[in-house]
């Protein structure tokens, strides 16, 4: 005999089967996702293109005739000077960085010691703190005491141990990253292994760390600017220092605006060259 509480499933009509829910897959949600993200970039465009007061913008941005006032002086003088700025600094910096890389590598105590404290002090205290140690306080150490070049030869100077700090570290990470093989072969066919550092294993590491190296370049031109803590002539203004003393005389922001348009003619142009080379450096890599 059935028990009467218990229902018999074979006198029961058939119910009818829940649909499954649908689930996304991987691509439809990276879909879904990516439209979100264009959809709230959107929005935002929007909202400040609505928001924004435009006359106001234009009247302290972009006067046309205060901008035509800053030519050619913003490229014959500013711009120059902040060229010249960053080249010598980074000059400086790469020499004294290779130096400070080979030190970070030899087999003598001392100097791996000396270079490690270099590294770790000069990454770790802000390039403006620099620029104000070597305007303020070398003077005062060293009295009597002149830096061949000037203020070009300060600014070499202060971005040249500020960015030696980092160019030994790629230098470092580059010599590093060629096979140990390389070396053995050479003094296997009798160089020396400083001859062998300098024939060899140089060479190529400096393909490896290019992309880095340019990089360094670009913040190096931007650090310039600090170059006004140590106090400069007309000049020897550069980008930064020359835009904004015209805001002050003019009241108005349109030299600043002008001179960060001239920092994009070189950065922009520089950073196109340092993805090209990394994607030929993966290139070669594949």
């Amino acid at each position: 005999m059935t028990n009467p509480d218990t229902p018999d499933t074979a006198l029961q009509p058939n119910q009818p089967k829940q649909p499954k829910k649908k689930r996304l897959t991987r691509r439809q949600k990276r879909s879904l996702s990516r439209g979100v993200q264009y959809a709230v970039f959107v929005a935002a465009v929007i909202a400040f293109a609505v928001t924004a007061d435009w006359d106001r913008l234009a009247n302290q941005f972009a006067q046309a005739d205060l901008a035509e006032q800053m030519f050619p002086e913003v490229i014959t003088l500013a711009l120059k000077n902040t060229v010249l700025y960053t080249v010598s600094g980074f000059a400086v910096g790469l020499v004294l960085g290779m130096v400070i890389a080979l030190m970070r590598l030899s087999s003598v105590g001392p100097y791996r010691w000396l270079a490690g404290v270099y590294i770790e002090i000069f990454r770790g205290l802000p390039a403006l703190l620099i620029f104000i140690f070597i305007g303020v306080a070398v003077p005062l150490a060293f009295p009597g005491t002149e830096i061949v070049g000037g203020t070009y030869g300060k600014v070499a100077l202060a971005l040249g141990l500020v960015a030696a700090a980092y160019m030994a570290e790629t230098f470092r990470a580059g010599i590093q990253a060629i096979p140990k093989g390389q070396m053995e072969a050479a003094r296997s066919l009798g160089f020396s292994h400083a001859r062998a550092m300098i024939s060899i294993i140089l060479p190529q590491s400096l393909r490896v760390i290019l992309p880095p190296l340019t990089n360094e370049l670009v913040l190096l031109f931007k650090d310039s600017s600090l170059v006004l803590f140590l106090g400069v002539t007309l000049e020897e203004r550069e980008l930064s220092k020359f835009g904004r003393d015209l805001a002050s005389q003019t009241a108005n922001s349109t030299p600043i605006l002008v001179a960060g348009l001239c920092y994009l003619l070189v950065t922009i142009p520089l950073g196109f060259v340092v993805r090209r080379m990394e994607a030929k450096a993966q290139e070669a890599v594949k």
